[in-house]
């Protein structure tokens, strides 16, 4: 029972997530940790973070291992496939027509960055919780990976790497 709710739940995340990863993050939270509870808000913040130091995708990362935490090597291997299965779907489905749609229907394409860009928000705000922000060293040190970011222009693995480092130092 428990791989047929991995496999409908992944797969409904998937097939209705736009914009990658990061947007589906907000999904994810939703499903997993307030409907199902499969995991800890602790535990889905560990995972987002260290989704962003491992190879992947970030979704399939925390589907991996979400199933792997419910289900063991089955569970995992079922969460990821199912919320990679529809894009895949689709991406067959659709393939050849998805560029030509660009073009005739452009109002679309803007929307959907929009969305993306908002789900993409939903995500770093749910973030942003008492359990991620314990002081104010941790305050400081997100501030400061996003300011590196934003007006330094520093690439994501460049802050990643030393906010890694500063976090060793500080805690």
């Amino acid at each position: 029972m428990i791989y047929l709710k991995l496999f409908f739940t992944f797969f409904k995340i998937g097939l209705f997530n736009f914009g990658g990863g990061y947007a589906m993050i907000s999904f994810l939270q939703n499903e997993v940790i307030a409907k199902q509870a499969w995991l800890s808000t602790a535990q889905f913040t560990d995972i987002v973070a260290v989704s962003q130091v491992t190879p992947g995708p970030v979704g399939i990362n925390l589907a991996t291992y979400t199933g792997y935490t419910t289900g063991g090597v089955l569970g995992a291997l079922i969460a990821t496939v199912a919320v990679c299965l529809p894009s895949l779907i689709l991406l067959i489905l659709a393939g050849k027509y998805l560029f030509a749609t660009r073009e005739k229907f452009p109002l679309v394409w803007r929307v959907l960055r929009l969305v993306v860009v908002g789900l993409i928000a939903a995500a770093a705000l749910t973030l942003c919780n008492g359990e991620n922000f314990v002081d104010y060293k941790s305050v400081l040190l997100c501030a400061g990976a996003f300011l590196a970011v934003w007006k330094l222009k520093r690439g994501p693995i460049t802050v990643l790497f030393f906010s890694a480092v500063l976090g060793l130092l500080l805690y």
